[in-house]
């Protein structure tokens, strides 16, 4: 199929269904695809329950598919519908098909999986790579650790399609911290598809620089988050013990819940909360950027987002990273730690109140990460930019750039803006 209009389109997949990183990562692309080409227009396919919560920017919009949610033994069922999962994947698979099949992009920029939540997308990127189309994965910069990685990509298969189906992946990271790949055997063909991005930097939308904080909360505060919730009642009890100990700290506490913790536990949390003069909690903001550049400093799990905007704010950080199901957390957490960029407790030191009062003490004593100097660091947006551009400038039939230098253009303009400042 032949592409007859002007106007460039990026289609983005998501496979979110319990938890907001996903979600935030390609929200915060998409906005900055939109912002850096004019005609251009992305859409994001989701299976997020609470996409509808976010705000969008003009030129981006979304595709929500039936959701599904991951149960302990690691099977998926579906979310809210009374089908069996094979019937809803096959909704889903049906849905993401045929929306790519109209939308016709230039680029497809996967998310995190390879074929999608149980091979979903494979067809959709046979299709649109048949029509010439850029097929991108997207991965963070730490996916999980190796031995639990190759075992997990060994099942879905994931190796061949890297191979042999993408034309590139974007790792939103740098080399210097973390390869995601590590310990990893793929082909050298796959590694030189690898072009390493930065992380994506993150900002306060302009027309919320100046709302206000919730009830009760004034600066200097610590901003406690666990990202979605679904997995951060630990944190939160570990911080509330802190608090309610001897040794609570004298800085206030904003706890953000997050949507996906359970009422029944959020309930309990919430009494807990209320018996402290000093700590308030709230449920989920839709923009908790303008809760991060308020705070004094932030008390987090380390997932990706919430990494990437302690970085863009600057903030001193204690990081207490999850360990399961996957290691992604430790490993960023760990690395991070030994730059300089944040201080961490791991959960058998976090869960002693005084440990833990004693850390969030000492975080506005603690350097911020703009003192350590790492190169590129926070050039992911605008290397995805260029990466687009250069797709798009390239057409579906150009001759593309040899993989091998894609990085070496990046780090070429890199310079190139160092020099112009």
């Amino acid at each position: 199929m032949t592409k007859t209009t002007p106007r460039p389109r990026v289609l983005i997949y998501s496979h979110d269904s319990f938890g907001l990183g996903h979600l935030r990562r390609c929200r915060a692309i998409a906005h900055a695809m939109v912002g850096d080409t004019d005609n251009l227009t992305v859409l994001i396919l989701s299976g997020s329950p609470i996409i509808g919560s976010f705000d969008f920017r003009t030129r981006v919009d979304f595709v929500r598919v039936p959701g599904v949610i991951k149960l302990r033994n690691g099977e998926y069922t579906s979310l809210n519908l009374l089908l069996d999962t094979d019937q809803t994947m096959a909704m889903r698979e049906s849905i993401m098909k045929h929306t790519a099949d109209i939308f016709d992009p230039d680029i497809f920029l996967v998310d995190k999986e390879p074929l999608g939540l149980r091979g979903e997308v494979r067809e959709t990127i046979e299709m649109l790579k048949a029509r010439g189309t850029r097929i991108i994965l997207g991965l963070r910069d730490v996916m999980d650790d190796p031995a639990l990685l190759k075992a997990e990509w060994r099942r879905k298969k994931a190796i061949p399609a890297l191979r042999d189906l993408y034309d590139e992946i974007w790792v939103y990271g740098l080399p210097q911290i973390h390869d995601p790949l590590e310990e990893i055997e793929v082909p050298q063909s796959v590694r030189r598809k690898m072009v390493y991005t930065g992380y994506l930097k993150r900002s306060v939308p302009q027309d919320l620089h100046d709302s206000g904080l919730p009830d009760g909360v004034e600066e200097p505060f610590v901003l406690v988050t666990t990202g979605g919730g679904g997995d951060g009642d630990l944190l939160v009890d570990w911080v509330l013990k802190a608090y309610e100990s001897r040794l609570a700290p004298a800085i206030p506490a904003l706890v953000v819940f997050g949507p996906f913790m359970q009422p029944e536990i959020k309930a309990e949390f919430q009494e807990r909360v209320d018996a402290l003069s000093n700590v308030t909690a709230i449920t989920f903001d839709a923009h908790l950027e303008t809760l991060m550049a308020r705070a004094a400093g932030v008390v987090a799990m380390g997932g990706y987002n919430t990494f990437c905007e302690i970085l863009s704010f600057d903030k001193p950080a204690l990081i207490v990273p999850r360990q399961v199901p996957r290691r992604e957390q430790l490993i960023r957490a760990s690395r991070a730690q030994e730059l300089g960029l944040v201080s961490m407790l791991t959960e058998d030191k976090a869960e002693n109140p005084a440990a833990m009062a004693t850390a969030i003490r000492q975080l506005t004593q603690q350097r911020r990460p703009s003192q350590v100097v790492v190169p590129g660091l926070l050039d992911g947006l605008e290397n995805v930019n260029r990466l687009v551009s250069m797709h798009l400038a390239e057409g579906r039939s150009g001759a593309a750039t040899p993989q091998k230098t894609r990085q070496d253009l990046l780090t070429v303009a890199h310079n190139d803006d160092r020099r112009a400042l």
